[in-house]
Order: C-alpha cells, then structure tokens, then sequence
C-alpha cells in the first residue's frame, strides 16, 4: 500500500537501509524534494550510494554529498564541478546500458527515487520529463518513492501506476529548467555548415547546447522534418509550431516524435502535457538499434571535446579534467551513419582555450568515445570534413582542412608518417 506524505514528514530511514543503493530519475526528471532529503538525512542512515546520469539543479556539490557517495555515466551538466575535487564515480557507459545493467543487477538498485505527474483518473501517474532508465529502476527496487509534482506535465508516453510506489511525497515547485544557451558566432558558424546535411524529410537526433540550438535555427525552411531522439528541448518545439517538424515522413512513429528526455523550460513542458503530438519512451526504444536502422534520413548531431587526425573521438576528458560524458553518442553515431540518406555529425569548434589549444589533433588528450571506425562527418566553423569510407591519409588531409589555420602547419607535419605509410 502506497504510502503519502508531505517532505516535512519524509523519514527517509524509514524506507532506506545503510549500504543501500539508490538510482534517481535524471536531467529535468531529477526529483529534487527527495534529492534534498537525501541530502539533510543521508549521514544518518550511512553508507549510502546513488547513481544518476546526469544533473543541472545545483544540488550536487562537494560538500552537499558528504552524506552519501553519488556515481554517473559523465561530468554533465553540474556534476562537472564534482569531479573537480573527486565526488563522482564514474562508471564508463553508454545511456542505453544504463536500464539493461539495472535490471541485470549489474548496477545494484535497492531504491528509485523518481519525479512523476499527478495520476489520472486510473491512477496512472506520467513520467514527465524523463523516461529512459526510470522504469528499469522501479522494477528493480525493493523501494519506490515517488515525488509527486503538481507542476510536472502528464506527458504521453510511459506511466507508473500508483500501486507501484511505495512512497508518495506530494510537492508543488517548478521542476529543473535549462535555459537556452547564448548562441555565439562561433556557434552560427559551426551550425551553417552542420545544417547542409538536413533535407526535407530528415529525422533529427539531437542534444540540448548552443551549436543544436543554433543549427535548428537554420532549418526552418525545411519540410517534413521528424524527431528520434534522447531528448528534446525548446529549439524543436519552435520547429514544430512553424509546421517544420511533422514526423510525416518517417516509416515508424509517422506524425510522432519520438524522445526519451525534455531538457528545457516552462515553454517546452507546457508543450508536452498531454500532447499526442510526442511520446516518451525507454533507452531500449529512443536508442535500440533495431529501431533506428528503420530510420531513412536520421541525421544525429554530437559535440566532442577533440578529434584526432584519424577520426577518433573523445567525447569525456581533457587531460586530468573529466568533462563531459559517453551519453548517447555511440548509438547514434553508428545509426545515423549507416540511415540512407543520413549523417552523423560531430561538432566542435575548431580551438579550446581562447584558441590556444587544437581541438583537432594529432593525439588525443583523453579516452576515446567513438571510434574512427564508426565517426562520419566532423564539423568546425572552417568546414565539414567527410571521414566515412576514407583512408586514413585522406582523413588527416580533410581533418587538417578544417582545424584552425593557426594550426594547420604543424598538423600537416605531424600528418607527414601517416600520409607516407598509410596508417
């Protein structure tokens, strides 16, 4: 039997054990009443652990998770500034490894803590704002406690029936908003040449940062856009009441955009209450393989830290620093560069450090994410270099093109052995 409660009455140690381990909703869905809970009580219980992908409310911070040890996939969003002063596990993973390491118990899961809508009349609670590992996590867990938000949309798509919550924390706050980002020229410039490989009947995967902003600024005169994507945010919504995104042309899902995450403001959750116009739906849909190879025209846009002169990607770490994060990178890439008709971009500027440093570069600094096996096309703001299918001396020769002409010179020297051997 469910459970309800106010916060003011929330006895976390009612319902968690020391050494349990707890997986929370992530992104916008973060439940972050409970977050806060965790927080002021979790020394008391001891020896707690939780996992969460990534996290923009600010609440994680080196002193707030002395209480508890917090592990993710990446340094997104605001947990960067944990791994600064080493608070953050990481657990190297794609995001559609997350549900299937859940429910093999791989990722122990002993708790979930979620952020849900109000039930409907059949006492089916929404998601919200967050889908993608959320319901491997309350399948797992010997405890559920949901915090049910009045200010959460009931979006369409997977729900939770209250008799599968063991705890109800009933609240009333404005969920995790992530503002645009200020789009930069930089940023337009990447964006012109990443927006040349979007036709009319492209099916778009994206992030959320200024370069996608930027780059879905310039497609409004599109037709027949669609969506697939692990998120959405306030840039597609504008797409789609220009009439730009339709879905009408995808063989699966027509007329639906298909999403696993909303990552925006207040604008793009009203748009998704109860709108049949998007589904959300788990990783092993958003990011099966399976699923996106039924895909014509997927175009999947991806950011990147460096890129070598072979193609190699790292998406993750700069040297000691570890900044971003796997995400859903790989799956995407690998779809939307097998799509007919599709692409998948990597883009990032052409310098890091006020231009002191090259992004592209003879070797990496950092692990690598996507392999040059599966990398299409790299984007800067001097070019689109087309890897998929070249030798890996015709590479250098089209990544050298598009790196800064500062550094060009000593690129093309370094470039000299693999262009003379081969490999």
């Amino acid at each position: 039997m469910t459970i309800n409660t106010t916060i003011e009455q929330l006895e976390l140690s009612q319902f968690l054990r020391s050494g349990d381990h707890i997986v929370m909703g992530q992104a916008c869905g973060e439940p972050t009443t409970l977050v806060e809970a965790l927080i002021a009580q979790g020394s008391a219980i001891g020896n707690l652990s939780a996992f969460i992908a990534t996290s923009f409310s600010g609440l994680f911070t080196p002193e707030s998770t002395d209480s508890f040890s917090l592990f993710s996939m990446g340094a997104i969003g605001a947990l960067r500034a944990l791994t600064k002063v080493h608070k953050l596990g990481i657990i190297p993973c794609h995001v559609s490894q997350v549900a299937p390491m859940i429910e093999a118990g791989i990722m122990p899961c002993d708790v979930a803590f979620i952020q849900v809508s109000p039930a409907d009349a059949n006492g089916n609670h929404s998601l919200g704002l967050i889908s993608d590992y959320v319901l491997a996590a309350v399948d797992k867990a010997r405890v559920v406690i949901a915090e049910v938000n009045d200010q959460v949309p009931f979006s369409n798509g997977e729900h939770i029936h209250s008799s599968q919550i063991d705890c109800a924390v009933q609240v009333s706050r404005t969920p995790v908003q992530v503002l645009a980002a200020k789009i930069s020229e930089l940023d337009e410039a990447i964006a012109r040449h990443a927006a040349e490989y979007f036709e009319d009947g492209s099916v778009i995967q994206t992030g959320v940062g200024a370069v996608p902003d930027a780059i879905l600024r310039l497609l409004h005169d599109r037709k027949d856009l669609g969506v697939h994507s692990g998120m959405l945010g306030d840039g597609l919504v504008e797409l789609v009441e220009a009439g730009v995104i339709t879905n009408a042309r995808k063989k699966i899902d027509t007329g639906v955009s298909i999403n696993g995450a909303l990552i925006g403001t207040q604008r793009l959750y009203d748009w998704a209450d109860r709108n049949p116009l998007m589904r959300m739906c788990r990783t092993s849909y958003t990011h099966d393989a399976a699923v996106l190879a039924q895909l014509d025209k997927l175009v999947t846009i991806n950011s990147a830290m460096e890129v070598d002169l072979t193609g190699q990607v790292n998406a993750e770490q700069s040297g000691a620093a570890y900044m971003g994060g796997t995400g859903g990178q790989v799956d995407f890439v690998r779809a939307g560069a097998r799509s007919p008709g599709g692409h998948a971009i990597i883009a990032l500027p052409a310098t890091a450090k006020g231009g002191s440093i090259s992004r592209i570069t003879v070797a990496l600094s950092g692990p690598v994410t996507t392999a040059r096996t599966d990398v299409d096309v790299i984007v800067t703001e001097f070019g689109a270099a087309e890897l998929k299918g070249q030798s890996l001396a015709e590479r250098t020769r089209r990544l050298i093109a598009i790196a800064h002409p500062d550094f060009q010179e000593a690129l093309s020297r370094e470039a000299h052995i693999i262009q003379q051997r081969g490999f």
